[in-house]
């Protein structure tokens, strides 16, 4: 009994494994999308806030949130780099790394917005 993976499965187990990889990379690719949202959220608030009298604390704010905007950015590209393993195991692995990041990145975008949302 060997170990390694049949040759012609390539690690992956047929059918299910292409699925479980297709899966995992549209929700890294969304998992990135939402990450550099957040990112470019931040650019935006903060590139408006230093041309504004009294941007000051609204500068502070974004600098702030810049190391959790890197921490999910990083972690979703190093969820869709992940993806291009030819393993079942490190597809799921992906998958709930993406899965993390987007989902606190769409919080954290949230929780901006919210916090600065003005008129209608």
């Amino acid at each position: 009994m060997s170990l390694t993976p049949h040759p012609a499965h390539n690690g992956h187990t047929g059918v299910m494994g292409t699925i479980v990889n297709l899966v995992a990379v549209i929700v890294a690719i969304a998992s990135v999308a939402a990450a550099l949202g957040n990112a470019a959220y931040l650019a935006i608030l903060n590139s408006a806030a230093t041309k504004r009298a009294g941007g000051a604390p609204i500068t502070t704010y974004v600098r702030s949130r810049w190391p959790l905007a890197g921490g999910t950015t990083a972690g979703a590209l190093l969820a869709w780099l992940m993806t291009a393993s030819d393993r079942v195991p490190v597809d799921f692995l992906a998958l709930l790394i993406a899965a993390g990041s987007g989902v606190v990145a769409t919080k954290a975008l949230r929780s901006t917005q919210e916090r600065y949302r003005t008129g209608g």
